[in-house]
């Protein structure tokens, strides 16, 4: 290698390693009131994941640099600049993982909506929560972005560039802000979550493969049951934590053109939103057996007859509710291993979200309303949702009413974690 390469080389390196040390912690670039700032856990996940990042980049350059002074003076250039590139390309996914965070992070400095995002991860930690140490709750952070659905991108699941994701980042359509309908949304993605922890699709697939090992008419529904068992389960855990709440969500997400709601893809791995209405419905029949759900089902049936579907999609839809109840029962009694022989009803306290008891509750909190701000923001968003569907609520007043509990649960967490911050120093004073 000529020393005029070395030199381009060397510089090069050299100019990542400024560019590197422009990248602050995001403690010294997002300005946001304290009640919108990330839990302490989730911030310092995130920020010791990228000062690791970035140290074990810096080593690299360093590396490089000497590698250039010494052993690569006998190398060719183009094995020298092999290795640069390969610098070049950990320095831009150090990067995108930065940005990724950044996109997080820099909604909290809006107005209102910053406060009510945290706000929601103190819903989302609370629906993630299980009594018992069935697994260590993962930090999770909010962020709103444009679009229907939601997502998330799971902790302790690889992120761009490599590494293992800190925190649980989950994307809130911005126009589900503010209603009960955003629990759905929310707490689906926690259920993708908690599955993962769980390993509950895991532990539910074999099952779910005995069903098809006997050839028959019901064959063809089980194997769809198989394939839309991730977010089937993440579905479930929204309806065994807020209800009625989570299927009027649904309707209203997937509300769709009649073709896109009889839609069946070969590779998606949602259902059908038709057979998935029917399904959560189904679901909250099992666990919160009420009236309700039939009233619901039967209005999904109204809005979308099936009536006029071609044959072959009318058949299999008619499977799809013959084999539904044993799906259900299947789901309902399934334990797995990660629960220690548990059922996944026994862990999730459906008790406390039976209808009758919500709207008792809800009854209760018009008369002392202190009590709904005491309560697990899990149940208040399964109370609201309750009283939506009871007609007891008006949605001018359910916007209201979230948007201060959203705004309550982010200023208390503020302070909870602000007054440990103090006790921690106090201690080691």
């Amino acid at each position: 290698m000529t020393p005029f390469a070395a030199w381009i080389l060397a510089q090069e390196a050299r100019a990542l390693m400024t560019r590197l040390a422009r990248v602050q912690p995001f403690a010294l670039l997002e300005p946001m009131v304290p009640a919108a700032a990330l839990m302490p856990r989730a911030q310092v996940a995130i920020e010791r994941h990228l000062a690791l990042g970035r140290r074990d980049l810096e080593r690299m350059v360093q590396g490089f640099l000497a590698w250039l002074r010494g052993a690569g003076r006998s190398g060719s250039a183009a094995q020298a600049q092999r290795r640069f590139t390969h610098l070049r390309l950990q320095f831009n996914a150090a990067l995108t993982q930065f940005d990724l965070f950044s996109d997080v992070i820099t909604q909290r400095s809006e107005h209102a909506s910053g406060v009510w995002l945290s706000g929601l991860d103190v819903v989302a930690a609370d629906a993630l929560t299980l009594p018992g140490r069935y697994f260590d709750l993962p930090p999770i952070i909010c962020y709103l972005d444009r679009g229907a659905g939601a997502a998330i991108r799971r902790a302790r699941t690889r992120l761009p560039g490599g590494g293992e994701n800190p925190v649980a980042v989950i994307r809130v359509p911005r126009e589900r802000m503010v209603g009960s309908g955003i629990a759905s949304s929310l707490v689906h993605e926690v259920g993708h979550q908690a599955s993962a922890l769980l390993d509950l699709v895991a532990s539910l697939r074999p099952v779910l493969r005995g069903m098809q090992a006997v050839d028959g008419p019901d064959r063809s529904a089980w194997m769809l049951w198989e394939r839309w068992i991730s977010e089937i389960v993440a579905d479930f855990w929204a309806i065994a934590r807020v209800g009625i709440a989570s299927t009027l969500g649904l309707i209203a997400v997937v509300s769709l053109p009649r073709a896109f709601v009889f839609r069946m893809e070969s590779q998606d791995p949602h259902p059908a939103p038709w057979i998935r209405v029917m399904l959560s419905c189904a679901i909250g029949q099992a666990l919160y057996p009420h009236p309700q759900w039939a009233r619901f089902a039967a209005l999904w049936e109204a809005f979308y007859p099936p009536q006029g579907l071609e044959a072959a999609r009318a058949q299999l839809l008619m499977r799809l509710r013959a084999t539904m109840p044993a799906f259900v029962a299947l789901l309902v009694q399934h334990r797995p291993r990660s629960l220690h022989g548990r059922r996944l009803v026994d862990v999730l306290a459906t008790e406390e979200r039976q209808p009758l008891h919500l709207a008792r509750l809800y009854r209760a909190w018009c008369e002392t309303p202190a009590a709904m701000y005491r309560a697990a923001p899990s149940l208040v968003f399964a109370v609201i949702g309750q009283a939506r569907a009871n007609g007891r609520m008006s949605p001018e007043l359910e916007s209201e009413l979230l948007a201060r509990l959203l705004t309550h649960w982010a200023l208390e967490s503020s302070l909870k974690g602000a007054a440990q911050c103090a006790n921690v120093s106090s201690i080691s004073g």
